[in-house]
């Protein structure tokens, strides 16, 4: 196969059956569940490890922009493009974004779309597949892979396989074309699946070309064409990302990809896969793919068990003791934990819901909340005080900016930081402070080639983050 593999990857989901270790403003994806690496990472290791492959095009939802930039540096992948949604519109019009993006070039772009979010075993057989899948799209397919099933899994669409699409270059795989979607079925059907053979896993990755792709997505959805288009055309640039039309993408209607197009069009097709294939939608697959112990018990950090069998315990910050339990999953982090029987991961979203109807924002952020200069971190609070720990990135600064109902006291532990307040400089170095009045101009700095580290004291009426108005800002933020 001569053609150059397109690498689009999927990054807008929230991961919301893993709560609450993944939450909004730091979803699933971004999180080193499997390995050290983040899933992010491996799906951009996995794609651009193929051959003749190009650099990836990644859409992302914008809130999430530098820290997706922030791990493709970390492992020296340099995207071809990253765009940012504004608002959620689904997977068909996020892939029409990446395909807009490819014809403008070379309509025949080769796409292979991938979650950010999944997990795979065996590399060679995944390129085989993709190998596979490549050739039936230079034959105008739109191809899927079907995950061979091993058990009747009730969380996943099945595929029902028809005939077999003879290749121009034949591969040790045979594509199929597609007979039959079917959703999430019962226990009883999916093993009626399992035991009459032909049916496999629906899993959410793709291959097919930018122009075959847009041709079916305008004969069945019109609308989603449409408005993909404008948004595209009407983009911006924006600080290395690409940001469609707002207006035009909010306007877009949101469906996903099976829906908008698989399901629909005559060109259909699906490989067999047999990759070590898991989409991680919950914490009972995580325990399912993970390496256990004698007692089918999967753990990760300070951890002590007794008399616990077939259980997964995760702990960010504590000692975590479990003891005469069977299929719990318990997970700690710094402001929220986690007990429930394995079979009641669906019930998640109860406890998510919970956080949003009662103004919380555990569902939301960590205490840890990365910006792109850096992080903070909450220590205390209480009336008209909050104590936090601020790490700035060598070389870089936090907006210039001002507060109306705040006075802030900062004190360094390590680094060096440049402070700027009403246009007068000054450097303070460890154990050097300086207080900044409420309603004064000032920035925060680091010039030094270490990470700073400093105590920040604020007091006042009202110390929300909202209470900051903007002057200047090296990340294109607004107040």
């Amino acid at each position: 196969m001569q053609t150059y593999i397109h690498p689009v990857i999927l990054s807008g989901g929230s991961g919301t059956r893993l709560w609450p270790l993944s939450r909004a403003a730091y979803p699933k994806q971004l999180l080193s569940l499997v390995d050290k690496e983040t899933m992010l990472q491996a799906t951009l290791a996995r794609a651009t490890s193929l051959p003749r492959t190009q650099a990836p095009i990644l859409v992302c939802n914008s809130e999430h922009r530098f820290l997706i930039r922030e791990q493709c540096e970390a492992i020296d992948i340099t995207p071809a493009a990253i765009y940012l949604e504004s608002v959620g519109r689904n997977t068909a019009p996020a892939i029409a974004l990446a395909a807009f993006h490819l014809a403008q070039t070379d309509e025949n772009a080769m796409m292979l779309v991938l979650p950010a979010d999944h997990v795979i075993d065996d590399q060679a057989a995944f390129a085989e597949a993709v190998k596979t899948a490549a050739h039936a799209a230079q034959q105008d397919y739109l191809v899927t892979f079907g995950v061979v099933p091993h058990a009747p899994e009730t969380g996943y669409g099945y595929i029902k396989a028809g005939e077999a699409i003879p290749l121009a270059t034949p591969t040790s795989l045979i594509p199929c074309r597609v007979q039959s979607f079917y959703e999430k079925p019962d226990r009883d059907t999916a093993e009626a699946y399992l035991k009459e053979g032909g049916y496999s896993w629906n899993s959410g990755m793709f291959v097919f070309t930018a122009k075959r792709y847009l041709q079916e997505l305008r004969r069945h959805r019109p609308d989603i064409f449409a408005a993909v288009q404008k948004a595209w055309q009407e983009r911006t640039a924006d600080i290395g990302f690409i940001r469609p039309c707002e207006s035009a993408f909010f306007a877009c209607p949101s469906d996903s990809i099976d829906y908008a197009v698989m399901q629909n069009t005559e060109q259909a097709a699906v490989v067999p896969a047999q990759f070590g294939w898991s989409d991680v939608g919950s914490w009972d697959s995580l325990w399912g793919i993970a390496p256990k112990d004698k007692n089918g018990n999967v753990t990760s950090g300070d951890v002590y068990l007794a008399d616990t069998k077939n259980s997964y315990i995760r702990t960010e910050n504590r000692l975590v003791s479990v003891i005469g339990l069977e299929d719990v999953v318990v997970i700690e982090t710094a402001d929220a934990v986690l007990v429930m029987h394995k079979s009641k991961a669906q019930l998640i979203k109860n406890a998510v819901q919970h956080c949003k109807t009662n103004d919380r924002k555990e569902h939301l952020e960590h205490p840890r909340v990365h910006r792109p200069w850096g992080w903070y971190e909450g220590i205390d609070q209480g009336e008209r005080f909050q104590v936090k720990r601020i790490m700035v990135k060598p070389g870089e600064k936090l907006s210039l900016q001002m507060h109306h109902h705040r006075a802030e006291h900062w004190i360094v532990v390590s680094g060096t930081a440049k402070v700027t307040v009403d246009g007068k400089e000054i450097l303070l170095t460890e154990n050097q402070s300086t207080y900044i009045s409420l309603g004064h101009v000032h920035r925060l700095e680091n010039p030094g080639k270490i990470p700073l580290h400093l105590i920040e004291v604020q007091s006042g009426s009202y110390l929300g983050e909202d209470d900051i108005v903007r002057f200047e800002d090296n990340y294109g933020r607004t107040s």
